[in-house]
């Protein structure tokens, strides 16, 4: 029973912030690259934050560099989000995946055609509306 767990979602002010988890059970993100991924309504899946296994690489889309920031804690078996002055268009489902053997680089660029992560969860709702 390998699984990822996405928590923290759902409805926030614009300029708000809000914080998402990504809780790994049944083996250890350790040696994993982490991904934060999300789709919005009629819109293609698209990275948004990526953290290396060691957590000392990370990359982000420019849509939200300088507002979103992300964390592992590997004690924890946890990966985290934290999204800062969230804007209406921030809006959608996210999504956390986790792979061996990718780069947070390599992850965050990738598109859903292209896809090869070893594990995905099922996904959190955000809302950014007033």
């Amino acid at each position: 029973q390998l699984q990822l767990v996405e928590s923290g979602g759902g409805l926030v002010q614009p300029g708000g912030s809000l914080r998402l988890s990504c809780a790994a059970s049944g083996f250890t993100l350790d040696y994993y690259a982490i991904g934060w991924f999300r789709q919005a309504p009629g819109k293609e899946r698209e990275g948004v934050s990526c953290i290396d296994s060691s957590g000392g690489s990370t990359t982000h889309a420019d849509s939200v560099k300088g507002r979103f920031i992300i964390s592992r804690d590997n004690a924890k078996n946890t990966v985290y989000l934290q999204m800062n002055s969230l804007k209406p268009e921030d809006t959608a489902v996210y999504y956390c995946a986790a792979d061996w053997g990718l780069t947070a680089q390599a992850m965050c660029v990738m598109t859903p055609i292209d896809y090869d992560m070893d594990y995905w969860g099922k996904g959190t709702l955000v809302t950014v509306s007033s």
